[in-house]
Formats: structure tokens, sequence, C-alpha cells
């Protein structure tokens, strides 16, 4: 069963805890994009509605600000369940037609694994490579130099110590289905 595969995982037991206030969907900044609001997600999880929810654009449309955290009421980090949602549908090889959010998605977890922390010269160099190149290049090169050259972004990745235990427990995460 759907929920049941979800408590089991890390974070999944505060599903239990929702008792659909409203809080998270009326907070989320996105939620207006969205097909099913986090609320709606939330009590499709609970009814079983696996494919739906997998199948939503709403997933890869959580911009991660962790908004609906802080307002819940019942301390519910709904950003987390998100990323379980987006994990479960990569294993299962269930991607938005529409959206390349999930090419996103999975770029950025690529960087942070490799290097230990986000570039986003990287991340949209890489991500540009994997989708519509030209648009993307248009779009933000001229804002890229300015930040670029401004210090705001850097142009290389920093570096942290010890990369081989962060590979290290990055390996327990993904045998544990945690990333």
């Amino acid at each position: 069963m759907f929920l049941e595969e979800l408590l089991a995982m890390p974070g999944g037991e505060a599903l239990l805890k929702c008792m659909q206030c409203g809080t998270c969907s009326g907070s989320c900044p996105t939620g207006y994009q969205m097909d099913f609001s986090p609320r709606r997600l939330i009590s499709m999880i609970k009814a079983g509605m696996k494919q739906e929810v997998l199948n939503s654009a709403a997933i890869w449309l959580c911009a991660s600000c962790y908004t609906c955290s802080v307002r819940c009421p019942r301390g519910i980090e709904f950003t987390e369940i998100m990323y379980l949602l987006k994990s479960m549908a990569i294993k299962e090889n269930i991607l938005p037609a529409k959206h390349d959010s999930s090419v996103f998605y999975r770029t950025f977890n690529q960087i942070v694994t490799e290097t230990g922390r986000m570039n986003e010269s990287k991340l949209i160099t890489n991500y540009a490579m994997k989708t519509d190149y030209t648009r993307l290049w248009k779009q933000f090169a001229p804002l890229g130099i300015k930040l670029i050259r401004r210090g705001r972004v850097a142009l290389f990745p920093a570096k942290i110590k010890n990369r081989s235990e962060l590979k290290t427990l990055m390996e327990k995460a993904r045998q544990r289905g945690e990333c």
C-alpha cells in the first residue's frame, strides 16, 4: 500500500499527523501552478492514489522553500515528503512529460553528491546540456555573467573536506532509499 511505503521511509510517519487544515496549501508560493495542492496530495496519499500522486506535476513544482513546514501547526515537514515522492517517482521512472523539472532535480542531486556543495554555474550548464540548451543560454547568460562578475555566483564549485565520507553517506542513503 502506498501510504505504508511512505510511512516506512524516514520522515514519512509525519503524514499521520496531518489534520487537513490547509495551512500548507495556503502558504505555498507555487501552489497556484500545481495540479493538486499539498493538502490534497496528503489526502490522495492516505487514499492510496499512488499513480495519481507520482504522476502529479505538483511534486516537481515544489520550490523547497519550507514555508509549508514552518507554518504547519503540527510541524509536518511536507517539503521532505515532496522529496520522498520525487525520489519514488524517479525510481519508478515516472517522470513528467510536460515539465523538465525532474531533469533539474537529478542534475542538482548529482552535483551535490559529487562535490558536497551546490554550484549554480555548474547546475545551469549541466541542466542546459540536458534540456533546451539555446533557450536557457539566451535567457540566463546575461544575468549569469553579471552575477559572476559581481562575485555572487562562483564559476567553479567549492571543495569540501572529506569528500570520501560524503560519498559513503550518500551511498548509505541511496541503499536505504533516501535519495
